[in-house]
């Protein structure tokens, strides 16, 4: 009934920073790298500053022939002007494609065939590497942030300066408004299309969440490509947030500018938090001031939150979780406080957002579990994708009535939170959940900086490590870590670095697995090699 009452409702990307300019100012937003699309703007911008970019940009892209409900595929270098780009495009009604730039060009490619000729934005350097291949009849036309000789298709920004402003468009709430992709653990990523409407669904009830931090400072290292950051800052931008947005999470260059800007919110990748733990105690104390982590993504390490909250010294710092995926936005929240961090359930993800979301655990038969029996997580949310684009039979395979099936197993206590225990695809036989092993080992083993636990050749339970500094794992230690934990083969050692990972961080699993069973997986010398 609510839908059917108030179907004008929308969260619209192309108007976020006038209505946030209009509202707040000149609010400061720092970064540390100038955007590739304005380089002579520098590194401190103000809201205003950034509505007017927006404004121009969308100008161009006008000019230049883009019109409204086209796709306009975004793929260069990572940095914020991903963001201004995807607002410029909204804001004439086109529909932004965000394509992660880790992807390669052999998937960059398959996903821009799916969206059937797009405009396509990028920069001098993805044209000469990800996209050196590219065959031109897949984008109707290529614009570029910067100049690119030598490319004959391409067109540089800079040819529209000047260019009379235009009103911003506004599609149907309906219509579809924005497409991100999925992360592509399990394969070719998945073209997921959003629409205002259902993002407007996903704002409400975080904004009702981030009350309790309004107008705090934030920080924030994501991805751009994720649907998550575009909430997340609307968020931030109704309550007249300064940010500091980050490109680089290395806590040698990280750290001087939290301790610097002193955020009173912290967002990340949970794999980044991890790296994170080192500036618990570093000089400066640049996670001193933080009042409210966010993490979402993935689940976090019950020693990291410990960890995160200690380094506060405000009164009652929290770390909130988010638990969902792109199709789906957040379904479940929780929160994790000092006092109880030392009882952390690092499988525990919340419980469903009242209102607006609602989750069920079935078994084979679709019946659902009783408190405590594991089965097959799913959803009932108002903040659900259109489809797939040019995979609409695979988006209805995961709907059941109305039910999307994550592709997670978990459980619910009976009070109804939610606990999550694998993806279905990761599963072993002699193992009941990797997640609360690789916890465990986490908890155990202090250099440990990641432990992940993949199928080997044969299909037996194999942890591939990362240490702090790449440093030998001790062999005593791991063996006495793991001396009651279910059996598994020798550790596998691995810089972090080279571990396949999503734009989010999020480890590649089956890509590990198949690297191990080829014999492809870099592991370091002083690892114990697999057997």
């Amino acid at each position: 009934m609510l839908e059917r009452l108030l179907p004008e409702r929308g969260f619209y990307l192309g108007l976020m920073f006038q209505e946030a300019a209009a509202r707040h100012g000149r609010v400061r937003v720092t970064l540390d790298r100038p955007l590739d699309v304005a380089p002579d703007a520098g590194t401190d911008l103000g809201y205003t500053d950034l509505a007017d970019l927006v404004d121009d940009v969308a100008a161009r892209l006008w000019s230049a022939g883009v019109r409204p409900s086209e796709h306009v595929a975004i793929h260069k270098r990572d940095n914020v002007d991903i963001v201004l780009l995807a607002c410029a495009v909204s804001r004439i009604g086109a529909v932004p494609a965000l394509l992660s730039p880790s992807l390669d060009g052999g998937v960059a490619a398959v996903l821009l065939d799916r969206l059937h000729a797009p405009w396509l934005i990028t920069d001098r350097a993805t044209l000469e590497s990800t996209l050196s291949g590219l065959d031109t009849g897949l984008a109707r036309g290529v614009l570029t942030v910067d100049e690119a000789p030598g490319h004959a298709h391409a067109i540089p920004f800079a040819t529209y300066a000047g260019v009379p402003r235009r009103a911003p468009i506004r599609l149907h709430p309906r219509e579809p408004s924005l497409i991100t992709h999925s992360s592509g653990t399990t394969g070719i990523p998945k073209l997921a299309v959003h629409c205002a409407h259902t993002m407007w669904n996903r704002l409400v009830p975080q904004q009702a969440l981030g009350r309790a931090t309004r107008g705090e400072s934030a920080a924030l290292h994501m991805s751009f490509v994720h649907s998550r950051f575009y909430h997340l800052l609307g968020v931030l931008l109704h309550f007249g947030s300064p940010l500091l947005l980050l490109l680089d999470p290395d806590p040698a260059h990280a750290g001087p500018l939290l301790a610097k800007y002193r955020p009173g919110i912290v967002e990340t990748h949970p794999n980044t938090f991890v790296l994170w733990e080192d500036l618990a105690e570093a000089p400066g104390m640049p996670l001193a001031n933080v009042r409210a982590y966010g993490s979402t993504f993935d689940a976090i390490h019950p020693r990291t939150v410990q960890r995160l909250l200690g380094a506060s010294r405000r009164r009652d710092p929290r770390l909130v979780q988010l638990y969902g995926q792109s199709e789906t936005g957040p379904i479940a929240f929780g929160w994790y406080t000092r006092r109880g961090a030392d009882r952390v359930q690092g499988r525990r993800v919340g419980t469903g957002i009242p209102g607006f979301t609602r989750i069920r655990v079935v078994d084979e038969r679709g019946r659902t579990c009783p408190p405590g029996k594991p089965g097959a997580i799913e959803a009932r949310t108002r903040g659900r994708i259109l489809t797939y684009l040019g995979a609409a039979d695979q988006y209805a395979q995961q709907v059941d009535r109305g039910w999307w099936r994550m592709g997670d197993m978990g459980y619910r206590d009976r009070w109804g939170a939610l606990y999550l225990l694998d993806r279905e695809v990761d599963q072993h036989a002699t193992v009941d959940s990797n997640l609360e092993v690789e916890d465990e080992l986490l908890s155990r083993v202090a250099e440990l900086r990641e432990v992940i636990i993949v199928h080997g050749p044969s299909l037996e339970p194999v942890p591939v490590v990362c240490t702090r500094g790449d440093e030998p794992l001790d062999a005593d230690r791991w063996r006495l870590a793991t001396s009651d934990l279910p059996p598994l083969a020798e550790p596998v050692q691995c810089r972090f670095e080279d571990l396949p990972r999503t734009s989010t961080w999020k480890i590649k699993r089956l890509e590990i697995s198949r690297l191990l069973a080829e014999g492809e997986l870099p592991t370091l010398s002083t690892a114990r090699a697999h057997g």
